[in-house]
């Protein structure tokens, strides 16, 4: 049943998050996604850019503008569309990597590594200080096509941009070229009470220093105006993307690895444990405002 997303919001602490902060211009979220439909009235008054024709939507009913449109509500969407719209002040940079032209039979959200890689880059190179990677790698890539992407995500190690990225819905134990990369944050899916769902992957390395956030009939915005759910970790990666968007933009000289780092220690980790703790945004908030010196009511 379609309704307001409050019931997420509030488990990860981002309703008293968005009390406080709508997210700043010079924050900007690379989506590494689909197409957006930018004509859709939830984005009334959003920032968003693209660098060409293909990061808008051509044909709405396709499977890439549907993903694409979707997370994009979850990041920037206008608070009164119904979608959460975390970071509606944030600047989204629109770069997609998955095709419209994507056969009926392969309704994943995919790509290869080479093009992830690229996409990666350019929103690096665009001035994004996180990136959002609602995606898997498809199949096993080459040496020299998993050595790109970790050349890539090392390349958003050194320029300080964040990288979140779904942990995949297999259901299984272990962790990609993608996820394994010590600078990435992996997120999960969890449903509305905190318990992990069954589908979302674990492994080790997301215990250590990923997240999870609500990933259980989630509501956004529609291709074709209007409302939509959708489950999966694809849906949970941006709530930790924009929450982490909300607090820099409320201490805007943090650094990303202090960002990091608190993410690293959130929740009383256990060395060994695969499950990652929850989105705690109110959390999160205090550690940073703490390392700076800054109380925060």
């Amino acid at each position: 049943m379609l309704g307001a997303p409050d019931a997420a919001l509030s488990l990860t602490g981002l309703t008293a998050l968005m009390t406080r902060a709508q997210g700043s211009p010079e924050v900007a979220i690379g989506l590494v996604d689909g197409p957006v439909a930018i004509d859709h009235p939830g984005f009334a008054g959003a920032r968003i850019q693209h660098a060409d024709s293909h990061a808008v939507c051509a044909t709405h009913s396709s499977i890439a503008c549907a993903h694409g449109t979707f997370v994009a509500g979850i990041l920037v969407a206008s608070r009164e569309s119904g979608a959460p719209g975390v970071c509606p002040g944030c600047t989204l940079l629109v770069q997609p990597i998955f095709s419209e032209q994507r056969a009926a039979a392969d309704p994943g959200a995919s790509a290869t590594a080479e093009r992830l890689a690229e996409a990666i880059v350019r929103c690096v190179d665009a001035g994004a200080r996180l990136v959002n990677v609602s995606a898997a790698v498809v199949n096993l890539p080459s040496p020299r096509s998993a050595a790109a992407l970790r050349a890539a995500l090392d390349l958003a190690a050194h320029r300080g941009v964040l990288v979140v990225a779904a942990a995949g819905n297999q259901g299984r134990v272990g962790s990609t070229v993608l996820t394994q990369h010590p600078w990435v944050i992996p997120v999960g899916a969890c449903d509305r009470r905190g318990r992990p769902v069954a589908a979302s992957n674990q492994a080790h390395s997301f215990g250590r220093r990923g997240l999870m956030a609500p990933g259980e009939d989630i509501v956004s915005l529609a291709t074709v105006g209007g409302l939509t759910t959708s489950s999966g970790t694809s849906v949970s990666a941006p709530f930790v993307t924009a929450g982490l968007a909300l607090i820099w933009s409320m201490f805007p000289r943090a650094t990303a690895r202090e960002l990091r780092v608190a993410v690293a220690t959130a929740g009383g980790r256990r060395r060994y444990h695969l499950v990652p703790p929850v989105l705690d945004a109110i959390g999160l908030r205090d550690a940073i405002g703490q390392s700076h010196h800054v109380a925060v009511a």
